[in-house]
């Protein structure tokens, strides 16, 4: 099995080979699937939804914000803090961004809120480079989701989402970055999640959808 570090170094010289054209019919597909899951979770109606902003060759995921806006929804996007911790700001097109102190990320100028703030969200769109089937992922490498996914085991839910299950993620990336069950290793401190979220359409993953 290769590790963590090697599937993220091949995934990574993969994306930077895109194209341009490829990465925006790619942002497109994705905001489009992105929605259709989006309003299923919020049963057609209004509701907050956690996402991020892909940058560079990843998984473009702009066209998802403004999909999410124009339909009604409210949109929360992180902030890096001290400690490998999140902070939320919501986000809207006329949000200005600024550079992370702390990882290289843009991030969204705004009040900042805690995590009790998923308390009202119907689901999470999760960064990546990689998901196996198995529901196991990998990040950028930085820890902080595994940290913020962790904290939200804790959390109650809210009136925007039904009974006391875990909080519906789907992670985006490219279609080959979907893996056989059991192809990446993980670790006591690692959290699955639900969904692959691919220009090809939502994946569901064991043991979480």
């Amino acid at each position: 099995m290769s590790t963590k570090e090697e599937i993220r170094s091949r995934h990574r010289l993969r994306r930077t080979a895109m194209s341009p054209a490829e990465l925006d019919a790619a942002g497109s597909a994705i905001a489009r699937h992105g929605l259709a899951w989006a309003s299923g979770l919020a049963d057609g109606g209004p509701s907050t939804f956690a996402a991020y902003l892909g940058v560079g060759s990843e998984p473009p995921t702009l066209p998802l914000l403004a999909a999410l806006h124009d339909a009604g929804h409210r949109v929360l996007l992180p902030v890096c803090e001290p400690g490998l911790a999140l902070s939320w700001v919501y986000w809207t097109p006329a949000s200005e961004f600024v550079r992370s102190r702390y990882a290289p990320i843009q991030e969204p100028t705004g009040e900042r809120l805690g995590t009790s703030v998923m308390r009202d969200v119907a689901g999470i769109f999760l960064p990546a480079t990689a998901l196996d089937r198995s529901g196991n992922r990998i990040g950028q490498g930085g820890g902080y989701y595994d940290k913020f996914l962790a904290a939200l085991a804790a959390l109650p839910a809210g009136p925007s989402r039904a009974g006391d299950g875990p909080l519906p993620t789907a992670a985006v990336v490219y279609d080959a970055e979907v893996l056989p069950a059991g192809s990446i290793p993980a670790e006591s401190f690692d959290q699955k999640v639900a969904a692959a979220l691919t220009p090809g359409g939502l994946v569901r993953l064991a043991g979480l959808s």
